[in-house]
């Protein structure tokens, strides 16, 4: 019973230190998201508006991994390994942000973002194991097969198609582009054979003259 009573509160030491490791390092980012965010409001560069939403994002999407794997896989013993990893994720996410404004700067610090995080989904299916070995009924084993099965999902997706993210933005935006061509075109088609039909009396104008 004394043993059971204590291992419960070194969990429950450790999960508060998750929590507040998390904390600290997303308030960071978002701190330097803002600083970089309200140069480009003030300035009004709209186009980059958009890297700070997909900034505003990638907070939303870390914390919430953050603390989903706290809920279900952190416990007893503290992870060095595990804390340096989102301390490395949250410096090159702090970089990410600097850069906007720069896009090559932005991707390429966005493939290093994705980099460190496939090595830390790597890395912590250790601890979903070891919570796999102390399970502690079958409520237990259907918790840790659900966090085993997403983590292996998204160690494959980074792995073989982090590309693929890129390319579809790529996609959407040249798509949206092109669909903004066309009907620019249809909007001056009628100007461009109107035009068209002035020059050439212009110049036959000139011709008869």
């Amino acid at each position: 019973m004394k043993f059971s009573a204590a291992r419960s509160e070194l969990d429950s030491m450790v999960v508060e230190i998750e929590l507040t490791l998390v904390s600290i390092i997303q308030g960071v980012a978002l701190t330097i998201l803002i600083e970089n965010a309200h140069v480009v409001i003030a300035e009004r560069q709209l186009f980059f508006w958009l890297y700070v939403i997909a900034g505003l994002f990638i907070i939303f999407v870390f914390w919430s991994r953050a603390v989903l794997h706290i809920l279900t896989v952190i416990r007893w013993p503290l992870e060095f390994g595990h804390n340096f990893l989102y301390i490395a994720c949250a410096l090159v996410e702090a970089i990410l942000f600097a850069q906007i404004g720069k896009p090559a700067s932005w991707f390429g610090f966005g493939g290093a973002f994705i980099a460190i995080g496939w090595t830390l989904f790597v890395y912590d299916l250790r601890l979903i194991y070891a919570r796999m070995r102390d399970s502690a009924g079958e409520a237990s084993d259907r918790l840790s097969a659900r966090v085993r099965r997403d983590q292996w999902l998204n160690i494959a997706l980074l792995l073989h198609n982090a590309h693929v993210w890129l390319i579809a933005a790529e996609l959407v935006g040249f798509a949206g582009y092109l669909v903004y061509v066309v009907r620019f075109y249809a909007s001056l088609a009628p100007l461009i054979a109107e035009a068209r039909h002035e020059w050439r009396g212009r110049l036959d104008d000139r011709d008869q003259s």
